[in-house]
């Protein structure tokens, strides 16, 4: 299973925004949409080896984490609304330490991202680190963050992970999403 932790650093916590304001009101929930579809979409068909994990860490009840699972995930069409919809749907659920289905593939719990890291060994991706095109085995996990950089407690915390860029520019989160899988999917092709 390919997974990708994506930290939505001022992303509501509750189902209480609109999907017609989700850069503003949702605390730039837009972004975290894009990485949804980034994620799971490709011509006429879904990735169903893929997990997508979003730490929620904005008003009003941070930490929470929202999964989408490419192996269970129904009613995702390739917009921000349709994202952004199954994401204030899940929010709308109470919550405790273990995952909650909301619609078939969404799931939510009570945590961030220190509790992920005891769960999955992500690489970071950076762009001071490692091209991706000279490693010769490519992780299954990676870490990014929204727009915003990572927070000094977050830096702390993954400064053990190994470091990997996708090129010499730096990309939006969700560009980034597209280049590794491309990348993955490569190497997959010609190991055939």
């Amino acid at each position: 299973m390919k997974q990708f932790i994506v930290i939505g650093h001022l992303a509501r916590t509750d189902g209480d925004f609109s999907l017609n304001d989700m850069p503003g009101g949702a605390g730039r929930m837009d972004v975290l949409c894009r990485c949804i579809n980034s994620s799971f979409f490709l011509s006429h068909n879904l990735r169903r080896d893929v997990e997508c994990y979003l730490v929620l860490l904005g008003e009003p009840d941070p930490p929470k984490t929202v999964l989408f699972r490419g192996d269970a995930l129904r009613y995702l069409s390739p917009d921000e609304r349709s994202a952004g919809a199954l994401i204030k749907k899940v929010l709308a659920l109470p919550c405790d330490e273990e995952f909650r289905e909301s619609t078939p593939g969404v799931y939510v719990r009570r945590g961030g991202l220190e509790k992920l890291l005891t769960e999955c060994s992500p690489a970071l991706l950076d762009e001071n680190g490692t091209d991706i095109r000279h490693m010769q085995d490519l992780p299954s996990a990676y870490l990014l963050s929204d727009h915003q950089n990572f927070s000094e407690s977050e830096s702390a915390i993954t400064d053990h992970l190994p470091r990997i860029s996708v090129g010499p520019a730096i990309l939006h989160a969700d560009h980034t999403i597209t280049v590794v899988l491309n990348e993955m999917d490569r190497r997959e092709k010609s190991s055939e």
